[in-house]
């Protein structure tokens, strides 16, 4: 399971690192607050807890959130400066068996 993430991670910080203008588009939306508030939302509305997280090579921090059912998931971004801002979110989650050397773990 901690490969699976590291692979999910790893996708979400290329999706998020090439798209610099997202966060920006996204505080202007006030979809932004601190850290805590946002974990704290997303797991009182929606049951959802970090599965995976990142490093940016903005300097941000990139977690992937969703509920035990998988019926929905988040991207939360929190920047340097310490705004945590929400980058997307939807429903379906599914985690992936991680393929190593052509074979699946």
């Amino acid at each position: 399971m901690l490969r699976t993430n590291s692979i999910i991670a790893g996708l979400v910080l290329s999706v998020v690192a090439s798209s610099g203008t997202t966060v920006a588009a996204q505080q202007n939306e006030n979809s932004c607050t601190d850290r805590s508030s946002a974990l704290s939302h997303l797991s009182k509305n929606y049951q959802e807890q970090p599965v995976a997280m990142g490093l940016a090579s903005s300097g941000g921090v990139v977690e992937v959130l969703t509920n035990d059912k998988g019926s929905s998931w988040s991207i939360i971004v929190t920047l340097p400066t310490g705004v945590t801002c929400l980058v997307a979110s939807g429903e379906g989650w599914e985690a992936l068996r991680p393929i190593v050397s052509g074979k699946i773990l």
